[in-house]
């Protein structure tokens, strides 16, 4: 029987901050091996405290946008895309990557749903800077 969602924030049904640093680290892992983005992500691997950096950002982003108490202090989306030129093919590898792995953790359809929203309401701030 699955617990009853209905009255939690997405924060709550993502596993709180534990369970959002688990699918940060498992997204991350997932871009490192896709080839339409991994070219992107691998030269992180050579600089373990920057991709620490960048995870820990990552997931006080999702923390925060998912109403969590956590505070996001990183740049905002434009200025940490700008001049990357972020194709709509990358943009949609990346997103396929990200519905994987909360189908792997587990995550309910509904929450799926709410985060493929935010997803693709950031689309605009990321693609083709």
């Amino acid at each position: 029987m699955e617990p009853n969602t209905k009255n939690q924030s997405l924060y709550e049904r993502l596993g709180k901050a534990q369970g959002i640093s688990a699918l940060v680290d498992d997204i991350v892992k997932a871009h490192m091996a896709n080839a339409e983005i991994k070219a992107r992500f691998l030269p992180y691997k050579e600089d373990p405290d920057n991709l620490e950096e960048i995870k820990s950002h990552l997931a006080n982003f999702l923390c925060a946008g998912s109403g969590g108490p956590e505070q996001y202090t990183g740049r905002d989306m434009p200025a940490a895309h700008k001049g990357m030129n972020i194709s709509e093919a990358e943009y949609l590898a990346a997103t396929d990557d990200i519905m994987m792995v909360l189908k792997q953790h587990g995550i309910d359809e509904e929450s799926q749903k709410e985060v493929l929203a935010v997803v693709y309401s950031l689309k605009e701030e990321i693609v083709r800077l």
